[in-house]
C-alpha cells in the first residue's frame, strides 16, 4: 500500500512507559500527565506548513502498545514520529514493528531529547526507525516531511534537511544542513486543540497546583549552565525566550479558550533573564491577571526584589534544583551554588509568600553515609514546602554518562531510566542502602507537623486533591490485597 499524499496525515506520538513498574497503574492517579509540549509545538507547525497531524499521548490515553499501534493503524497516516526519552525507547520500537507489519511503506520519524544524543547509535541498532531529527525539530520535520513526498526520495534532499539522520547506502549519516536555533517567537502557539479531553484529563502532580485546570507551557529553551547529570543536546546551553507579549497572549488564550486556572512554566530555567521576568510580570500586574503560575529557578538567579514582584504576579510555586545538602558532592556533579545560597533563597522564597520545591536527586556518583546525612539535616533545616526526590539516573547525552559507560549503549537499563530507579550502583553504598535511605528522607519530610498541616489546608481549598489522592489510596489498597491473596 502506497501512502496517500493527498491527505499528509502524520500521527505524533509519546509512547507509553511504566513510570514505576507493572501492577502499579494506580499511580496515575496521583503523579503528573502533562500533555508533551514539544509535540504540541510541532503539530502547529506541521499544521502551519499544511500537514494534518494528530497526537497521540499514550499514556494520558492509557494506551498500552497494543492499543497504541492499532489507534495509529487505524488512522492510516502517511508518516508516523515518535518523541523519545530513553525510557521510551523500546515501547517505541514495539509499536513500530506493528506499524511496519500493517504499513510498510509509512515512513517512522523519531526524535526528541534520546535521539539529540544518540541518534546514529539508535537508527544503527535499530532499523524499524527510518530517519532521526536531532535538537529542534520543527524546522527539520516539516524539510524531511516535504523530502517524503515522492515514494523513493532524492538522497540529495535528504541530504538538505537540517540535521537528518538518514541511511545511506547501509550506512547511518548526518544531512549537510546544521540545526539553526529558532528564533522562539516564529512558532506558533502549541497546538492544544488537538488534545482528546483537554484539559480535564491532562492534570499535574496531586498538591502541585492551588486549583485547576491547569496547562503547561515552556515559554524559553536553552540552559547556559553545565551540571554533569544533565543533557542538554536538544536546546542547547544558549537561552532563548518568547516575548513577554507572546507569554502574556498564551496565557491569555488558555484562560479564554479552555479555562486554565494556573500555569505551569516547563522551561529548562525560566529565571535565566531576571529583566525579562520583571517585564512578564509587570504586564501580568497591569492586566490584573487572575492566573496563578509555577516555574523553576537556581538559587543564584533570584533576590528579594524579584520574589516580591513574581508574587503579586500570581507566582505561587518555584521549584529549586538543589540536588544535594553536600557541598562536597555539589561540586562533583558541577553545580556552581552552595548550601548557603540555597537556604538563602528558600527562605526569602518563603518571605515572598511563594511556596517551595526543591528537587533533590539520591545516589550520585560519590555519595556515601556522610553525604546522605548532610542532605537528611539540610532537608530539616529548610522551609521547603514540597519535596522532590529522585534516584540518580545515568542519561545517555550527560558528561556523568559518558564519564560511567564511556557513552556506550546500555540498552538494558534504557526501561528504567525515568529517575525512578537506581541503575548505577558504588562501591561505597548499596542500591538496598539508598532504597532504604530514599524512603527515610521522604518519610521524615512528609512526617513533620508543619508539612502535614500544610497539606491538610491545600485538600480544604480544592476536594479534588482529596479525590485524586483517594483513588490512589483504592487502587493500592487493591493490589496490595490482590498481591497478598496470590502469594497465598
Amino acid at each position: 500500500m502506497s501512502p496517500n499524499f493527498n491527505k499528509n496525515i502524520i500521527c505524533l506520538v509519546s509512547p507509553p512507559f511504566e513510570a514505576l513498574g507493572a501492577g502499579k497503574d494506580y499511580v496515575k492517579h496521583i503523579i503528573n500527565r502533562s500533555p508533551s509540549i514539544g509535540l504540541l509545538t510541532l503539530a502547529a507547525t506541521l499544521r502551519r506548513d499544511s500537514f494534518t497531524p494528530q497526537i497521540v499521548e499514550c499514556d494520558i490515553l492509557d494506551l498500552d502498545e497494543a492499543a497504541a499501534a492499532k489507534k495509529i493503524i487505524d488512522a492510516k497516516p502517511d508518516f508516523v514520529g515518535f518523541t523519545l526519552f530513553t525510557v521510551g525507547v523500546f515501547p517505541a520500537l514495539n509499536i513500530a514493528k506493528e506499524i511496519k507489519k500493517a504499513l510498510p511503506e509509512v515512513p517512522i520519524i523519531v526524535g526528541g531529547p534520546h535521539l539529540s544524543s544518540m541518534a546514529k547509535e539508535t537508527l544503527e541498532q535499530f532499523d524499524t526507525f527510518d530517519y532521526a531529527i536531532v535538537g529542534e525539530g520543527e524546522v527539520g520535520l516539516s524539510a524531511l516531511l516535504e523530502a517524503l513526498q515522492t515514494k523513493e526520495p532524492e538522497e540529495e534532499k535528504l541530504a538538505q534537511v537540517p540535521a537528518l539522520m538518514y541511511r545511506k547506502q547501509g550506512k547511518v549519516v548526518m544531512s549537510k544542513v546544521a540545526n539553526t536555533p529558532m528564533e522562539l517567537d516564529t512558532l506558533p502557539m502549541p497546538a492544544w486543540d488537538l488534545l482528546y479531553g483537554f484539559p480535564q484529563i491532562y492534570k499535574p502532580s496531586v498538591f502541585d497546583y492551588p486549583k485547576g485546570p491547569v496547562a503547561t507551557f515552556a515559554a524559553s529553551r536553552g540552559c547556559p549552565f553545565t551540571c554533569r547529570f544533565c543533557d542538554n543536546s536538544t536546546f542547547g546551553r544558549r537561552s532563548r525566550y518568547h516575548s513577554p507579549d507572546y507569554v502574556l497572549n498564551v496565557m491569555e488564550h488558555l484562560s479564554e479558550t479552555y479555562g486554565i486556572a494556573h500555569i505551569q512554566f516547563v522551561d529548562d530555567l525560566f529565571m535565566a533573564s531576571k529583566s525579562r521576568v520583571k517585564e512578564i510580570c509587570e504586564k501580568l500586574i497591569a492586566k490584573k491577571s487572575k492566573i496563578t503560575w509555577s516555574c523553576g529557578s537556581r538559587v543564584d538567579t533570584i533576590n528579594p526584589e524579584i520574589l516580591e514582584l513574581m508574587k503579586a504576579a500570581g507566582c505561587w510555586e518555584i521549584s529549586f534544583g538543589l540536588e544535594s545538602g553536600s557541598d562536597e558532592l555539589l561540586r562533583k556533579m558541577s553545580k556552581s551554588i552552595r548550601i548557603e545560597k540555597s537556604i538563602r533563597a528558600i527562605t526569602w522564597a518563603k518571605e515572598a509568600g511563594i511556596r517551595t520545591k526543591g528537587l533533590f536527586m539520591l545516589g550520585y556518583p560519590g555519595e556515601n553515609a556522610k553525604t546522605i546525612a548532610e542532605t537528611k539535616a539540610f532537608v530539616q533545616k529548610i522551609p521547603l514546602t514540597i519535596l522532590n526526590l529522585s534516584k540518580f539516573s545515568p542519561y545517555p547525552g550527560s558528561p556523568i554518562y559518558e564519564d560511567l559507560y564511556q557513552a556506550k549503549l546500555r540498552d538494558e537499563d534504557w526501561g528504567k531510566l525515568n529517575s525512578m530507579n537506581f541503575i548505577w550502583e558504588s562501591d561505597e553504598i548499596t542500591h538496598e542502602e539508598l532504597d532504604r535511605e530514599y524512603r527515610e528522607i521522604l518519610g521524615t519530610f512528609y512526617r513533620r507537623h508543619r508539612v502535614g498541616l500544610y497539606y491538610v489546608k491545600l485538600m480544604i481549598k480544592n476536594p479534588k486533591h482529596v479525590a485524586r489522592l483517594a483513588m490512589f489510596i483504592g487502587g493500592w489498597a487493591k493490589a496490595t490485597l490482590l498481591g497478598k491473596l496470590k502469594s497465598g
